[in-house]
C-alpha cells in the first residue's frame, strides 16, 4: 500500500518534470540519488550484502532488466504518450507476472488470484476510460508500445528476482541490482544530461528528482522485493494497479480534477480485486522459515 502511494504521487511529478528535462537526462539525474540513498539505507540497517559468485551473472542481468531497460522504456513512454494511456498499458504488468510465474512454476495461481487480476485490469480500464486521453491513436502508438514493453520487463524482473530475494533478502538484491543498473542508466543518460543547463534547474526540479530517485526507486524497490518475498509475485504485482487510483486522488486534491462516476466505479473494482487476491492468494513456496510463516499468519488473522 505504501508502495502504491509513493508511485501514485510519483507519476504526475515525473510528467511535470519532463516538460523541462529530457527523459534520459532525468533518469541520469535521479539514479545517482537513488543509488546513494540505498547505500546509506544499507549502512544504517547493517544488512549483509554478500552474494554467491554463482549468482552474480543473474544479479547483473536483473540489474540491467529491472533498472536500465525498464526505467528507460518507462520514462520514454511517459514522455511520448498520455498519462491515461500509460497507466492503462502499465496495468497489464500483473497479467504478465502471473503468466511468467506459471511458466517458471514459481506459483500455482488458483481461480481467486486469476479473477482478482482480471478485476483489477477491468477496474483500471474504467478508471482511464472515465477520464480524458484514453484513446489509442497513431500519435501515441510509440509511447503505448514502449510502455507495454516496460510492463513485460518489470514482470520479468519481479519473477526473476524472487529466488534471489528468498535466498538473500530484499535489501541485498535491491541494492546490487540497482547499483548495476545505475551504471547503465548513467552511460546512456549522461550525453543528454551534458547538453542541459543543469545549474539553472529550479529547486522544484531537484526536489522532484530527489523524490523520484530516493522514494520511487530506492525505497520503493526495497518495498517491492520485500513484498515479493512475503506474499509472492502475483499478489505483489496486483497491488501496482492501485497506483493510478492514488494518482487520480492526488490530482483531485492538488489540481481540482474531480473524478468521474466511471473512474470511481473503476477504483471500487480495483479495490475489490485486491481484496479477492488477499483472501485467496496464489500458492507459492515463500522460502520463509516456520517462525516467519507463523508470524505472517498471525498478522493476517
Amino acid at each position: 500500500m505504501l508502495l502504491a502511494i509513493i508511485w501514485g504521487v510519483n507519476f504526475p511529478l515525473i510528467k511535470w518534470a519532463l516538460d523541462t528535462v529530457p527523459p534520459l537526462a532525468f533518469n541520469a539525474l535521479r539514479f545517482p540519488l537513488a543509488a546513494l540513498s540505498l547505500f546509506l539505507l544499507v549502512r544504517i540497517l547493517r544488512g549483509p550484502l554478500i552474494i554467491a559468485r554463482a549468482d552474480i551473472p543473474r544479479v547483473i542481468a536483473l540489474g540491467l532488466l529491472g533498472h536500465l531497460v525498464y526505467q528507460a522504456l518507462f520514462i520514454l513512454a511517459v514522455d511520448r504518450t498520455s498519462a491515461g494511456n500509460a497507466s492503462l498499458v502499465l496495468a497489464t504488468s500483473p497479467a504478465w507476472t502471473v503468466l511468467l510465474s506459471l511458466a517458471t512454476k514459481q506459483e500455482t495461481a488458483d481461480g481467486g488470484v486469476l479473477l482478482g487480476v482480471g478485476a483489477t485490469i477491468v477496474g483500471m480500464g474504467l478508471v482511464v476510460a472515465g477520464g480524458a486521453g484514453a484513446a489509442f491513436d497513431a500519435s501515441r502508438l510509440s509511447g503505448d508500445l514502449l510502455m507495454l514493453a516496460a510492463s513485460v520487463a518489470w514482470a520479468g524482473y519481479t519473477v526473476g528476482s524472487r529466488p534471489l530475494v528468498q535466498r538473500y533478502g530484499s535489501l541485498p538484491v535491491t541494492g546490487w541490482t540497482l547499483w548495476v543498473g545505475t551504471i547503465g542508466v548513467m552511460a546512456i543518460g549522461l550525453p543528454s544530461l551534458a547538453r542541459e543547463p543543469v545549474a539553472e534547474y529550479s529547486p522544484a526540479i531537484w526536489a522532484v528528482a530527489g523524490y523520484a530517485g530516493v522514494l520511487s526507486i530506492s525505497v520503493a524497490y526495497a518495498l517491492w522485493n520485500r513484498s515479493v518475498r512475503r506474499i509472492g509475485n502475483s499478489r505483489t504485482a496486483v497491488y501496482s494497479n492501485l497506483v493510478p487510483v492514488v494518482a487520480l486522488i492526488a490530482a483531485w486534491v492538488a489540481l481540482g480534477e474531480r473524478p468521474t462516476a466511471l473512474q470511481v466505479l473503476g477504483a471500487a473494482v480495483i479495490l475489490g480485486g485486491l481484496r479477492l487476491t488477499r483472501r485467496r492468494p496464489a500458492r507459492a513456496d515463500s522460502g520463509a522459515t516456520p517462525r516467519e510463516t507463523r508470524t505472517a499468519e498471525s498478522r493476517r488473522g
